[in-house]
């Protein structure tokens, strides 16, 4: 990297913490995430330069993936297993989203084949933005999509039912955090993986290889606990960078179709997940609050906490945010491979 470069790069790390103490400051969700794609968002598209270097990169994709795996446990998967009938449907679910929201952003919003499935993703926006961003799309648009999505999730779910509630604060990662030998060796192993993956064209190869390693460790309680705060923070605050950093060169004028495309998957998510919901009524007899609160595309640590003040079966809740967390880690890959042009 040259001179400038580092400074750059310096200076949009700088802008990301601020946009992340304001993100915070607010209560936006995931803040060191949105906050600082945000905040280096606008300072790129004034003309900051910004140039992420590979080992950066790197090892922001294996503590994310590490993070991810982490909500996967045998527990969560043995009350995955108790309830079949509604997974199915929620993965059924999840894939006619995917389709009709992918099909509308390549006719109309002038999305390319990949980054249309990207865009389209119902929900894993951490794991979906960082696909992107290995696979050298146009994350900046495809943020902006997921974001709409994100932040229509929150105003009107998490926010509007926690407030008429209450809310307990419960999460779905695992209470104590990993220590200091069990990380190093979980990034170890992740980075080898990560190797072979790359090797045999895996896309985001370290990204999975962190997801599946962690999630291993995890069923076979080789490594129990979650990343420690700092290392999370750290991986957000450069994707965010990352994500912010492919607005370089753009003009404010051209991102009206992206907000157009983020109403239409914001949509099709809330009609599709409506009808999967009143056909697990009719088949199961479940109460539409369990099943809302089971089935929204997003806000799984706001869920969690709403089913538990509402009284609701909150091992169900959780068991489908994860097998919906899941689902995705494998068909977003699956579909990518399908998009790329042969």
């Amino acid at each position: 990297m040259t001179l400038r470069d580092t400074f750059g790069l310096i200076g949009a790390l700088v802008v990301a913490v601020l946009g992340t103490l304001i993100f915070e400051a607010i209560g936006f969700p995931s803040a060191p995430l949105t906050g600082s794609a945000a905040a280096v968002s606008l300072a790129a598209l004034f003309g900051l330069p910004i140039k992420m270097p590979v080992w950066l990169r790197t090892t922001a994709f294996v503590l994310l993936g590490i993070n991810i795996g982490s909500s996967v446990t045998r527990d969560m998967l043995a009350s995955a297993l108790a309830w079949p009938v509604t997974i199915a449907i929620l993965a059924v679910s999840l894939c006619v989203s995917l389709q009709i929201c992918r099909i509308g952003l390549q006719r109309w919003m002038r999305f390319s084949a990949r980054d249309s499935v990207l865009a389209a993703a119902p929900g894993h926006l951490s794991y979906v933005l960082a696909l992107s961003l290995s696979e050298n799309g146009q994350t900046s648009r495809i943020a902006i999509v997921q974001s709409i999505r994100v932040l229509f999730l929150t105003l009107c779910v998490p926010v509007l039912v926690s407030t008429v509630f209450g809310a307990t604060g419960v999460e779905l990662m695992p209470e104590h955090p990993l220590g200091l030998w069990q990380l190093a060796l979980l990034v170890g192993v992740t980075l080898a993986v990560g190797a072979v993956f790359d090797r045999l064209n895996v896309p985001a190869a370290y990204l999975l290889a962190g997801i599946f390693c962690s999630a291993a460790g995890h069923i076979f309680a080789l490594t129990p606990g979650r990343p420690p705060e700092e290392a999370t923070f750290v991986a957000f605050l450069v994707m965010g960078t990352l994500i912010g950093s492919r607005f370089v060169g753009q003009k404010l004028a051209d991102l009206k179709l992206d907000f157009l495309a983020g109403l239409w998957v914001t949509g099709v998510n809330v009609v599709i997940t409506l009808i999967a919901i009143g056909i697990s009524m009719q088949i199961m007899g479940l109460s539409p609050a369990l099943l809302i609160v089971a089935f929204a595309p997003g806000g799984v640590e706001a869920m969690a906490a709403i089913a538990v003040t509402l009284g609701l079966d909150p091992a169900f809740v959780a068991a489908h945010h994860v097998m919906r967390l899941m689902i995705l880690t494998v068909l977003m890959p699956l579909a990518l491979s399908r998009a790329r042009p042969t």
